[in-house]
């Protein structure tokens, strides 16, 4: 591995997305663990970040971004999880990603966990969400009180086509601990 000049700036060049769950009956921190392995990044130290996707960022598929990285590596990521031992509860997690098709401009990326949330909702609350916030960081204010197809309708005859998504996952509590976890990782 070569070492990093230190006048150089830290912008990642790749970003790929994971999810996942778990659940334990003895604890929050091994449901923790158990949806860290669900996502296939248990063996990484994570750093929270947030929410620019820089240009030129390039999405790789999760087995392409994980062959990049090596165990015990500070990675930073943008990363959402919830956990709750609530009987029936619904918990969710989600990255919501709002880019513009133009590699020359940034994109945001931001997290939201909630309960008691559908996951069809929750996935088209997130993108939404993140569009708006694009949007309006390019000029172009909304109503918040538009739906997701206006905003992408306002974004389209601004000239900013926009590319939506969102990395979403739910799962229902049954009597233990249960945590879920979506992430954006970044590779440099």
């Amino acid at each position: 591995m070569q070492d990093r000049d230190n006048s150089m700036p830290l912008v990642p060049k790749k970003i790929f997305y994971v999810k996942g769950k778990g659940v334990s009956s003895d604890s929050e921190l091994i449901s923790f663990e158990q949806a860290l392995r669900d996502a296939c990044i248990e063996r990484f130290n994570l750093v929270s970040v947030s929410s620019i996707i820089p240009p030129y960022c390039k999405e790789v598929s999760k087995t392409e971004g994980l062959k990049t990285l090596q165990t015990g590596q500070i990675v930073h990521a943008v990363l959402s999880k919830i956990s709750s031992n609530v009987e029936n509860q619904i918990i969710c997690s989600s990255i919501r990603v709002a880019k513009p098709l133009d590699e020359d401009a940034y994109g945001y990326l931001s997290e939201i966990h909630t309960t008691d949330e559908k996951l069809e909702s929750i996935g088209r609350v997130s993108e939404s969400l993140a569009l708006e916030m694009l949007a309006t960081s390019l000029g172009h204010p909304i109503n918040t009180n538009s739906t997701f197809e206006e905003k992408k309708d306002i974004l389209r005859i601004k000239g900013k086509i926009v590319e939506t998504k969102n990395i979403t996952e739910v799962i229902v509590v049954k009597g233990e601990w249960a945590t879920v976890l979506s992430a954006a990782i970044f590779i440099f």
